[in-house]
C-alpha cells in the first residue's frame, strides 16, 4: 500500500533522501567553515553572557544556526520536487523562471517556503513576472493562471486569491488579475493533488519515512512536538 495515494513511493524517498542530504551537507560546512565567516565579537559575547552558556555551547548553537539558515534554502526546493512529482504536474528545476507546471490544468507556479522568503519591495517584481508570462501574446504559457505559493502563510488560514503587491515605483498596488495568484501552501496542495488533507498527510508520514530512510528516529520521538508546530502554522 502506498505511503501516500498521489505520489509513488520512490519518488517521496528521493525527495526526503535530497532533503536529508542537504541537511548533513549543511551540518557539515558550516562546522568546516566556522570562523572564516566573520563572527560578530559583540554579539558572542552577550549571548554567551545573557543566554549563561560555556564557550562550546555557544559554538555548537552557532554552527546549527549557520546550517539551518543554509537548510531553510532547500526546504522549498522540497516542495517543488514533492509537488512536481504529482502526476500531470512538472518540476522544472532551478535556471528556470517558475517552478512548477501543468499543461493540464493550465497552471504555472512559484514556490516559495515562507510568506517572508520574498521580500515585501520584491513581491511586485514577482507580480511583473507572472505578468509577462501568463498575458504576453508570444508567451507559450498565455492564458495560464499563475500562482504565487507560500507554503507557510503569514496567518494560518486557508486562501486563494488574486496576487495583488504594493508597487512602491507607482505608488500603487498592482493591478487586479483573475490570472494572477497567492495561495497558501495547504490549499495548493489540495490544488495539485484533489485531496483536502495533502500536506498534513505528507508532514505526518515523514517521521516514519525519516527513521526509515535514515535508521534515526529524532524525528519520530519528538513528532507529537512537532505536530504542534504544524498545527500553529496551518490550523
Amino acid at each position: 500500500m502506498p505511503k501516500l495515494k498521489w505520489i509513488d513511493d520512490s519518488d517521496l524517498v528521493k525527495a526526503v533522501e535530497h532533503l536529508l542530504n542537504k541537511a548533513k551537507e549543511a551540518q557539515k560546512q558550516s562546522v568546516k567553515k566556522f570562523g572564516k565567516n566573520i563572527i560578530d565579537p559583540f554579539a558572542a559575547m552577550f549571548e554567551i553572557s545573557g543566554f549563561e552558556l560555556d564557550f562550546k555551547a555557544w559554538e555548537k548553537s552557532e554552527t546549527t544556526r549557520q546550517a539551518q539558515k543554509t537548510l531553510q534554502n532547500h526546504i522549498g526546493e522540497f516542495h517543488q520536487i514533492i509537488l512536481g512529482s504529482v502526476k500531470g504536474w512538472e518540476n522544472m528545476k532551478t535556471g528556470h523562471v517558475i517552478d512548477l507546471v501543468s499543461d493540464k490544468n493550465m497552471v504555472i507556479a512559484e514556490i516559495k517556503n515562507k510568506f517572508n522568503t520574498v521580500s515585501f519591495g520584491k513581491l511586485s517584481e514577482l507580480y511583473h513576472s507572472l505578468d509577462e508570462i501568463v498575458m504576453r501574446k508570444s508567451s507559450i504559457y498565455k492564458g495560464y493562471t499563475a500562482y504565487y505559493v507560500p507554503i507557510i502563510p503569514k496567518y494560518p488560514i486557508r486562501y486563494n486569491k488574486e496576487f495583488t503587491p504594493s508597487d512602491k515605483e507607482k505608488g500603487s498596488k498592482c493591478p487586479f488579475n483573475e490570472n494572477i495568484r497567492e495561495i497558501d501552501g495547504a490549499s495548493f496542495y489540495t490544488l495539485v493533488t484533489g485531496e483536502h488533507y495533502a500536506l498534513k498527510n505528507l508532514f505526518d508520514s515523514l517521521p516514519h519515512l525519516i527513521h526509515e530512510i535514515s535508521g534515526k528516529d529524532y524525528a519520530l520521538k519528538n513528532k507529537e512536538n512537532l505536530k504542534e508546530f504544524f498545527n500553529t502554522a496551518f490550523k
